[in-house]
């Protein structure tokens, strides 16, 4: 695969109005995808792009819409609204491509540009390089006659349309009457969609971060600052509590008490429910290498596998789809019901969970511990320069600290996808053995680099 100038693991992000986050690639994203995604006269082509509160999306967004339209394209802007309404929204519309403007749970500086295919999936790898290579043409190359410019228009309902969507996620048979639920949507995309939501489905519902400013999101809220959605759950007295990120992508749930439950909790409370009911299939659950040991053995007890993916929600969904899965997702929140959905969709999981505690009819706190994780230590170690995990002494490190772990547990060394770090992660039955083999690898990764 070639090396990426623009495109990282989730699409482009960057600091807003510096490169690559500036109105100018924007408008050259614009022009490369939309002469890619327009191939002829045979009828209009339409691309529909949603953003978060950012900022900065007023000025990316403009760009983005002037790049498509003079290649052609229509365009129809959502303005804020969650990234799996964007990815739902596509397919529905029958549109050739989905954007969504946004960094998910960075701070309010940063912006980004994800783009998803008439599918509702993310772009492949090859189409994107397709794309990075077509942004260095000339501003002027492939330009629409002046008759063939693409129209652009506010859609009004897209909110509306994703709630409809969304509430679908929640089994008919049930309602959220009676339940006092606390929803931080972290002044983020999903500030009107998730209390809507939630209220039109019988809730007593206490929003938490719904005053988006352009420069609040995810500030000190949200799924990255559960502390203060566990704080409004206590002053409250809710029954359940759901955090958000800046895109509504990934959730984190916190039960009466104030206790924070991880995407790992989260998925084998939806995994094993499903299994139960005959509604899992694949035999199993997707997740990531960060996913807990705990999680993995919990799922083996009841006869069911853990397949493990790079970290990425993209390599998730690939091997959901190439092994027929229906429940994938990372421990940072982001959970794929592919029944539901093409990406992680925060709202719709949280729903599930929802529905297995009225069903059930057990308050969150006796749900929240599926299993018990076993401890997990994770060490990011910076580099100046070279490639530490080629060094001899790296290399021993990691061989020793295996031998060590010797099947009571996982170690895990690998490079960030977006800084120049190392992650040097274990996890095992003993705290003391995890924590003295990370430190002694991260020493030599220290030492090497």
């Amino acid at each position: 695969m070639g090396e990426r100038k623009y495109f990282g693991t989730d699409g482009i992000r960057g600091k807003a109005n510096a490169h690559p986050m500036t109105a100018e690639v924007a408008l050259r994203v614009g022009l490369a995808a939309g002469k890619l995604f327009n191939t002829g006269h045979d009828r209009r082509h339409l691309v529909v792009i949603g953003k978060d509160t950012r900022l900065s999306g007023y000025m990316i967004e403009p760009a983005l819409v002037a790049g498509f339209s003079s290649v052609g394209m229509d365009v129809r802007t959502f303005g804020p609204v969650p990234t799996p309404g964007v990815a739902m929204l596509t397919r529905s519309m029958r549109a050739d491509l989905g954007v969504m403007i946004s960094a998910s749970h960075n701070d309010f500086a940063d912006n980004g540009i994800k783009l998803f295919g008439p599918d509702g999936y993310k772009l492949s790898d090859e189409i994107e390089l397709k794309i990075e290579a077509m942004m260095d043409e000339g501003l002027d190359q492939g330009l629409a006659a002046v008759d063939r410019l693409g129209r652009v228009k506010r859609i009004d309902d897209a909110q509306a349309r994703y709630i409809e969507i969304a509430k679908q996620a929640l089994p008919k048979r049930l309602g959220l009457q009676g339940l006092r639920i606390a929803i931080d949507c972290a002044n983020g995309a999903g500030y009107k969609v998730a209390p809507t939501a939630l209220y039109e489905l019988g809730a007593e519902v206490l929003p938490v971060g719904v005053e988006p400013n352009g420069l609040n999101i995810n500030a000190d809220c949200g799924s990255t600052h559960p502390g203060a959605l566990a704080e409004a759950v206590r002053t409250y007295r809710a029954d359940i509590g759901i955090a958000l990120d800046g895109d509504a992508d990934r959730v984190i749930i916190c039960d009466e008490r104030g206790q924070i439950v991880d995407g790992d909790q989260i998925m084998a409370l939806i995994g094993l429910d499903w299994a139960r009911r005959g509604r899992l299939s694949g035999g199993g659950v997707v997740a990531t290498v960060m996913s807990n040991l705990g999680l993995e053995r919990r799922l083996k007890a009841e006869g069911l596998t853990l397949e493990r993916t790079k970290v990425g929600d993209r390599y998730v969904m690939e091997r959901m789809r190439e092994g027929g899965f229906n429940i994938g997702g990372e421990q940072s929140g982001h959970i794929i019901l592919h029944d539901h959905a093409t990406t992680g969709d925060g709202l719709m999981a949280a729903l599930q969970v929802l529905a297995v505690m009225v069903e059930s009819g057990k308050p969150m706190s006796e749900l929240a511990r599926q299993f018990e994780p076993v401890p997990q230590l994770l060490k990011n170690v910076r580099f100046a320069a070279g490639r530490p995990l080629e060094d001899d002494g790296v290399k021993a490190a990691i061989a020793e600290a295996e031998a060590a772990l010797n099947g009571s547990g996982r170690l895990l060394v690998r490079p960030s996808g977006t800084e120049k770090l190392i992650r040097v992660m274990a996890e095992g039955d003993d705290a003391a053995l995890v924590r003295r083999v990370v430190d002694d690898v991260a020493g030599a990764v220290k030492a090497a680099g």
